[in-house]
């Protein structure tokens, strides 16, 4: 009845759980969702007002498949300001969120006995998407502090290898790419002609160290990477969906010719309102970076408190990937159980290791309130006493 395509293919973990916290607001129950990577801050004001403006304008009309030429001429002027990165408005495309980028990327280049890396632990979207190319993922598994680095992945390359998949910051653990190692990946990557599809998203939040986009190292590894970002955690417009994609020519040109066939193009009003939060006031930007700084410090404090607890300090993003290895056991011998029982329970939503591909971990989310934060490590040192007689 199905596509072979799709038998296998599995629903999104985070989406899941994202669903089922808020069935249970729905129905009263004061549940802390801390599963989901959305900013807990409203879109900027000045966004609301231009996509406002948008509408009573009669932007209600079909785009360019790609983008609004004033978008992409942001975007544009964002790469280069941002990033050190030229690009022509005409290299740059225009999609309903990252993940639909990455999806079209992954459709352009591999196909059925190509390879892809992907460093582990990883959002699982990306594995999905390679799988339904027809490509191989193979999972390459990084140790805490979850730093990756070229020696691992030489040990994954083989003549079948296409692409390698960069998440820097990285979601779930936070972690950066050292500058040394990445020029040593970049180096690896033209050597081996592989593509790099490097995913941005949360370069923004970045609290250790400045970002560095692997394509503005040299032009060798600009022509071999299509860069990946968008507007949903910098700018708390998830809704919105507004992603994009720089890179080769040729390659987004392909990517423009299936967006054409498959989606067509985003919302206009959602286009309009991303010229504005490229080009208009950035203040937003820093306080909601503030805040999620007070918090990581914050969370990682009240970590060092529950002995059975442990996590390596992230160098961005908005999340904690910690270890509860040591709270496993005859009663919980996974940590989907043990998450699934921490919401059932003290109605705190996590999302388990394994949807990351990396068992024994959960993923916590801290892009929500002071409140909320401090409610919900209340809740989980309560679950972890009393659920402590249970382990062997």
């Amino acid at each position: 009845m199905f596509s072979k395509r799709v038998q296998t293919l599995a629903t999104s973990p985070t989406i899941a759980i994202d669903t089922k916290a808020k069935a249970f607001k729905r129905q009263g129950v004061p549940v802390i969702n801390l599963s989901v990577g959305e900013p807990n801050f409203q879109t900027p004001e000045n966004i609301k007002k231009a996509a406002i403006k948008a509408i009573q304008e009669g932007n209600s009309f079909y785009t360019d498949p790609s983008g609004i030429v004033e978008l992409r001429v942001a975007i544009a002027n964002k790469f280069a300001k941002d990033n050190g990165l030229t690009y022509d408005p005409s290299d740059i495309i225009v999609g309903a969120g990252a993940k639909q980028i990455t999806y079209s990327i992954f459709q352009v280049l591999c196909e059925k006995g190509d390879e892809v890396i992907i460093p582990i632990p990883a959002w699982n979207t990306f594995v999905e998407q390679v799988k339904l190319t027809g490509a191989k993922p193979v999972l390459i598994k990084l140790k805490p502090p979850f730093k990756l680095t070229s020696e691992i992945i030489k040990k994954a390359l083989t003549p079948k290898t296409k692409v390698l998949l960069l998440n820097t910051p990285s979601n779930p653990t936070g972690a950066i790419i050292d500058f040394k190692e990445l020029q040593k990946i970049a180096d690896l990557a033209v050597k081996n002609n592989i593509f790099v599809v490097s995913d941005e998203i949360y370069e923004k939040l970045v609290y250790t160290e400045k970002h560095v986009s692997i394509a503005s190292l040299n032009k060798k590894i600009k022509d071999f990477t299509i860069t990946i970002n968008g507007l949903s955690k910098t700018y708390a417009m998830t809704g919105w969906r507004v992603g994009f994609a720089s890179g080769p020519k040729e390659i987004i040109a392909k990517m423009k010719a299936l967006q054409s066939q498959m989606l067509g193009n985003i919302s206009a009003i959602s286009q309009k309102a991303g010229v504005e939060a490229l080009n208009g006031e950035q203040t937003s930007v820093m306080m909601m970076k503030n805040a999620f700084a007070k918090r990581r410090i914050s969370c990682l404090k009240k970590i060092a408190q529950i002995k059975e607890l442990s996590v390596s300090e992230p160098d961005g993003a908005f999340y904690l990937f910690i270890s509860i290895e040591k709270l496993l056991g005859k009663k919980y011998p996974t940590a989907t159980a043990w998450a699934e029982a921490l919401l059932e329970k003290e109605k705190v939503a996590v999302v388990p290791g394994e949807a990351f591909f990396y068992p024994g971990y959960i993923r916590m989310s801290y892009a929500a309130s002071d409140e909320d934060l401090k409610e919900a490590f209340i809740r989980i040192k309560r679950f972890i006493e009393k659920s402590s007689g249970d382990r062997v």
